[in-house]
């Protein structure tokens, strides 16, 4: 419903579907009520190893969450992929958004559950197609420092060491580690 909206203003926009479900036949079906044929692709389901031809493709990711209790305290993590493969993020105000991302830092947020807001989010983004490779840029780098698995096991790290009344470990895991030990890259 937000996709005629954006193409008030960006007329050749598109939308690609990717993945499948109980509701594409409703979708497919909206689609067409709304004219909207010429604009919109659906890939069906898609194997995981055929996935990144498809985030090659696009500009802009869009995580339309509605706000409910799950979608306020669960981090989804699709965002962060994107986000880690240098790709913009637009996505509903909601809470687990709200953790990833900063709007016009590391992405872009529209209130959630109406499809003026999502449209205008949307605008919003491709009317900064200036700003798109800083905003790239940054994305990546705060999937870098904070959404690593290093990351992750050193916040692991403090909370257990706490737990135990030991002090919490202030270098990263892999600099704990003898040098034969880490892993290259890794």
């Amino acid at each position: 419903r937000a996709l005629p909206l954006v193409r008030e203003r960006f007329v050749q926009a598109r939308l690609l579907l990717v993945g499948g479900g109980p509701q594409e036949p409703r979708l497919r079906a909206l689609v067409e009520e709304l004219g909207l044929g010429d604009a919109v692709r659906f890939t069906g389901r898609v194997p995981p190893e055929k996935v990144s031809r498809y985030y090659a493709l696009v500009d802009a990711f869009i995580y339309p969450r509605r706000s409910i209790r799950l979608t306020e305290l669960v981090t989804p993590l699709k965002p962060l992929e994107a986000m880690a493969q240098g790709k913009l993020v637009i996505a509903s105000n909601v809470g687990g958004h709200r953790e990833l991302i900063r709007d016009g830092e590391t992405g872009f947020l529209f209130p959630p559950d109406s499809p003026e807001e999502i449209a205008a989010g949307i605008v919003r983004c491709l009317e900064a197609v200036e700003r798109w490779p800083a905003i790239r840029q940054t994305a990546r780098h705060f999937v870098e420092r904070e959404r690593s698995w290093s990351a992750a096991v050193r916040r692991y790290q403090d909370v257990y060491s706490e737990a135990l009344g030991a002090v919490p470990v202030a270098a990263p895991i892999d600099e704990q580690r003898p040098k034969h030990e880490q892993a290259d890259g890794q």
